[in-house]
Formats: C-alpha cells, structure tokens, sequence
C-alpha cells in the first residue's frame, strides 16, 4: 500500500458517449485520464430506493459528516495498530487488509456487499446502518486498546520495580529483614535513596534533619551505578518531618515494609502480569486488524453512496451514469483534474468558461457558494462539472 497512492471516485452521465453506453462512457473517462495521470477501473454501484429530493438533500449532508467519521475510525485503527506494532512498517502494512486482501485490490474489484449493506433498504436504513457499524468499531477498538495500555503501564511498573534503580525497584530482595525494626512502638526505620554525588551531604546532615534522629543510625544497605541506599532510624512522631526535609534535600524516601515471602510473591506478580499483556496485546492485534478492514469497507460504501446520491441531485432521474475510480498519486491528482474539468467542463453549464487561450476557467466564488448550498460540492471543497470524491487510504 503505497503512501503516496490517491483515488478519485467519478460519476459521469452516460451521454459523454455518443451511443449514451455505459461501457463507451468509461471509455471516454479514460481518454479523459490517459495512464500518464493515472489509471481508471470500473466502480460499479447498485441502484438504491430514492426518496423525495428533501430527503436526498438532507441525506447528502449525513453522508458528508458519516464519511468525515468514517475516516477519523479508520486512522484512529491504523494508530493503534502502529502503536501495538512498536512502528514496524512491514507488519503494519500486512495488517491492513480488506476482506483479505490488499485495499488496492479490493478498491480495484469493489462489488456493493448486498449481504451486509442490504441495497433494497431505503436509503435511510443504509446510512444508518453503516452509523452503527463504525461507532460500534470505534468503540470496541477504543475500549480493547485502553484496556492493553493499562495492563501495558502496570506491567512496566512492575517491570521498573525488578530492573531500575534503588529510587524505584523492589527493595524486598534487598534489605535484611534485621535492618528494619519491627513491633516497636516508638521507633521507626527509613529506608532512604541518596544520589551518589549527594552522599557527603546526607551523612553530614542526616542526624540533625529533624528532631529525634537516632544518632550514628545511619546504615549502608546498597549501592548501584546511580544511587546508595540508607537505613536510619527515628522516633515514630518525627518521621513525617525527616520523610518530608529528605525530600526536600532530593534524597528519596522509599516505602517499605517487611513482608515474610514478598520476593516470590512480587515475583509471581510480575509473570502473571506478563502473560496478561501479551494474551491482551495478542487480541487487541487481531481486533485492530479486523476493525482496520471492516472501517475501511464501511468507508468506500459511505463514498459510494455519496457518489449515488450526489449523482441523482446532479444528472436527474431515470438514472444512466457511469462510476469510474481513479488511481493516481499525490502529485498527478490535480494533473487528473484539471483534464477532467478541460473535457468535461460543459457540463458545468455557466459555472465554467474559457479564457482567451482556450483554458477551462471556473466563474466567481459567488456560483460556488450557491453550489455548495445545493449540495453540489466534492470532498475538496470546490465545485467540479461532475461527481468527484478525492480519498487516500493510509
């Protein structure tokens, strides 16, 4: 799936053709295209129980706003996906499929999924079906990834507490139980964290940090490339006001608390947590990456009906138009464009003309605001003389 891969999706009335032939009218687009801006292949779209023209005005402006959505789910997948994925490009890309196969191949074979998306439904029915399926996807996925990212911190914690230093780590397997008093009522040990370049300043200071500091109490417990850990004890009623000054001097004070057994129970701790996440990273991989296909085939057929009822409001009933999807890139796609509106621009009426060149120039910003207000405007913002529909799938 190439980054730099945009697709047009274009309706034309048959009457581009002289014969008014559907076939004869794709060709004509692709005349229009030539491979040097991109390539053509049919986009076939069923017909669909239209309403009143109200109710087709009203439903291409839900369909606008469904397919804004539509896109929002399926990058929003495609985050969590890299996320999960630790950034892997590869797998990444082989875990962006639709209905199994690459979204370009699917694209270029689209066929309307009768089974899913009833075509005989009304319109209405349709769009609101599609509502439900993206919202339900969004949520499943926004509520399977913030469970694995919890589960995923928990772990790190755990992690950081076995593997970091002695301002953060288990101090379980660390400190003799018979440094730390225990059943007294009156006297308390501390176990406090002092930077390296900080050591001098903690023994010269320690005994006269607070009031009551058991003098010479202070014990060298351990040591790493970062910290050395102290035992001192204090009187029980001033050791928030030495807990509170060590911080104050950036010393840390570690909780701590002896338990019989608590090695092996952190231990313990830690690989069933382990085998928690990698159980919840295994199904938040299979969810992202069905999400991923499902949000994306929920997108194309929000943008085929878009296409069908834009093409209704501009080319009239009884319906006779030919849908065609262009593959083109970031770069050539206003190339493709611009050819278009040049062989095509008639049908703009009044909103186009030529300069003196013979060049198709568009009318005034005036037609386009009430154009737009007819809903007759693509995804770009700008009216065009046919049904156009820009989209990238990333």
């Amino acid at each position: 799936m190439s980054k730099n891969t945009k697709y047009l999706l274009i309706s034309l009335p048959a009457s581009i053709s002289p014969t008014n032939d559907h076939d004869e009218a794709l060709t004509t687009l692709r005349s229009a295209v030539t491979l040097d801006y991109g390539t053509v292949f049919p986009f076939p779209i069923p017909e669909f129980k239209i309403g009143t023209l109200d109710a087709l005005v009203q439903q291409a402006d839900e369909l606008a706003k469904l397919e804004a959505a539509c896109e929002g789910v399926v990058a929003k997948v495609g985050d969590s996906l890299r996320t999960i994925l630790q950034g892997d490009e590869a797998k990444i890309s082989q875990s962006k499929t639709v209905n199994d196969k690459p979204p370009e191949q699917y694209l270029k074979s689209f066929h309307w999924n009768k089974v899913k998306y009833r075509a005989d439904r009304p319109l209405g029915d349709i769009i609101d079906t599609l509502q439900k399926e993206i919202t339900s996807i969004d949520n499943q996925v926004k509520d399977k990834y913030n469970s694995y990212n919890s589960i995923k911190t928990n772990l790190t914690q755990l992690q950081r507490r076995q593997d970091g230093n002695l301002a953060s780590k288990a101090l379980t397997n660390i400190v003799p139980p018979s440094l730390v008093i225990r059943d007294s009522d009156y006297l308390e040990t501390h176990l406090i964290a002092v930077p390296r370049n900080l050591i001098k300043d903690f023994l010269r200071a320690y005994e006269s940090l607070s009031p009551m500091v058991v003098p010479r109490s202070a014990v060298q417990v351990a040591s790493d490339d970062d910290f050395t850990l102290y035992a001192v004890t204090t009187f029980k009623k001033h050791s928030q006001d030495f807990i509170h000054r060590c911080r104050e001097s950036k010393w840390t004070p570690r909780d701590f608390k002896y338990k019989e057994g608590g090695g092996e129970e952190e231990r313990r701790e830690l690989e069933k947590v382990g085998e928690n996440e990698r159980k919840v990273w295994g199904e938040a991989l299979r969810l992202g990456r069905t999400a991923w296909g499902e949000a994306v085939m929920a997108w194309v057929h929000v943008l085929a009906l878009r296409v069908f009822v834009e093409t209704v409001l501009r080319y009239g009933l009884p319906l006779n138009y030919v849908c065609g999807l262009v593959r083109t890139t970031g770069k050539l796609a206003k190339k493709a464009r611009s050819s278009l509106d040049t062989k095509f621009s008639y049908l703009g009426g009044n909103a186009f003309g030529r300069d003196k060149k013979g060049r198709v120039t568009k009318d005034d910003s005036s037609t386009s605001a009430d154009m737009q207000a007819a809903g007759h405007m693509g995804n770009e913002g700008e009216y065009s003389a046919y049904v156009c529909y820009e989209f990238e799938i990333k």
